[in-house]
């Protein structure tokens, strides 16, 4: 607590030096540990905020004693880690932050979203479809992940299911413009990539 008045003071400093001192005492104590995270980010330490969550005990590593609210808070920890990862570029370090959150809180849909978008900049989009679908099973009115969806397949060149996907995506939102714009890109390739390769038939060109 001295940690945490110390931090709404605005004396970082200190703040870190009683929270270690307390994570010392006891490695176990996660509000301690969310609460240096957090003086860390606000010190710009992204080093230590990564060690940090790395070493965030795990449930099974308390008895699986941890309650939900610990155990949401510390999967929101992991997804801003991944998010900090992807936006870095280090991609392959994103996808194990998202899927340690996930190992704690499977029904956060919209860090598995993330996920799933993270997998395709990794050039894994076979594994981000799998993710992106389970997200839509789970809400099938989460338009953003049928949007990110639809352009998975389109990377893979299955245009017609990004086309359906999108075509869908309208009818729910028709004010998407984003998603008018890929329809259009979308159609003037398919149609460039049949000019251009004579003799292929409209299945093939597909």
């Amino acid at each position: 607590m001295v940690g945490v008045l110390h931090e709404r003071r605005g004396d970082l400093d200190a703040a870190a030096a009683s929270l270690r001192a307390a994570i010392g005492i006891n490695p176990q104590y996660t509000e301690a540990r969310l609460a240096l995270a957090s003086v860390y980010e606000q010190r710009g330490e992204f080093d230590q905020c990564v060690e940090l969550a790395r070493t965030a005990p795990a449930p099974e590593a308390t008895g699986g004693g941890l309650d939900p609210t610990t155990e949401a808070k510390l999967a929101n920890l992991q997804a801003a880690l991944g998010d900090a990862f992807r936006e870095a570029g280090e991609l392959a370090d994103a996808v194990e932050a998202y899927r340690k959150a996930l190992a704690r809180r499977p029904q956060f849909h919209d860090v598995r979203y993330r996920l799933g978008i993270a997998l395709r900049e990794r050039g894994l989009a076979d594994q981000a479809v799998r993710e992106l679908e389970r997200v839509l099973r789970a809400n099938s009115n989460f338009t953003d992940a049928r949007v990110q969806l639809g352009f998975t397949y389109y990377t893979l060149g299955r245009w017609s299911r990004a086309q359906a996907l999108w075509e869908q995506c309208l009818e729910d939102d028709p004010d998407r413009e984003d998603v008018r714009m890929y329809l259009r890109l979308g159609s003037q390739r398919t149609v460039a990539g049949a000019e251009h390769a004579p003799g292929r038939t409209e299945s093939e060109a597909l």
